[in-house]
């Protein structure tokens, strides 16, 4: 059984360092998507940032278009197992496009790696990404991604829609086991 009281919860960023971060990420990416494009977010991990990083596109006056993708290599598990698998499929043609793929954490690698190569495959014309968190070291794939809003130590990570099996997600903050 999982302890949701949130007592064993150490946390990393408050919602205020989320939403400062989250409006830098927008004025970065704002300069180098000056123009239409379409953002991809990676759910489910992913959606409570990619709702905040959109609005903030929007203030920071970026014209976007929304979809949705949504890939599993974790399961209820805390380690990916490696093997992604497409859950739910983007439902607009990326041809020829610019995309902005958004996932919550770069961790193996493996979600965001099978993502740009299907984007890719699919003709985009331009596939950058970008992250709230990033764990340095822990990629099997060695992909970079383009924007980083927190590097962050090798915990395991709850909140603003990261989760362990599929609780925690609700939380305005980001938060450790410990």
């Amino acid at each position: 059984m999982i302890n949701t009281d949130n007592s064993n919860l150490t946390i990393l960023y408050s919602a205020a360092d989320i939403d400062l971060r989250i409006k830098e990420l927008a004025n970065q990416i704002s300069q180098q998507f000056p123009h239409d494009f379409t953002v991809v977010a990676l759910l489910k991990g992913s959606f409570v940032f990619a709702a905040d990083l959109v609005r903030a596109l929007h203030d920071a006056g970026c014209k976007l278009q929304v979809d949705f993708m949504t890939l599993s290599s974790y399961g209820d598990d805390t380690k990916s197992s490696g093997k992604v698998e497409i859950i739910r499929d983007l439902s607009t043609n990326v041809q020829g496009r610019d995309i902005l793929i958004i996932d919550d954490i770069l961790e193996s690698g493996n979600t965001l790696n099978c993502a740009q190569d299907i984007i890719k495959n699919r003709g985009a014309k331009r596939v950058s990404s970008a992250v709230l968190l990033e764990k340095p070291g822990k990629s099997t794939t060695g992909i970079k991604t383009d924007f980083v809003g927190f590097v962050i130590p090798d915990y395991f990570v709850v909140g603003f829609g990261l989760d362990y099996a599929n609780n925690y997600r609700e939380l305005p903050y980001i938060a450790y086991f410990g």
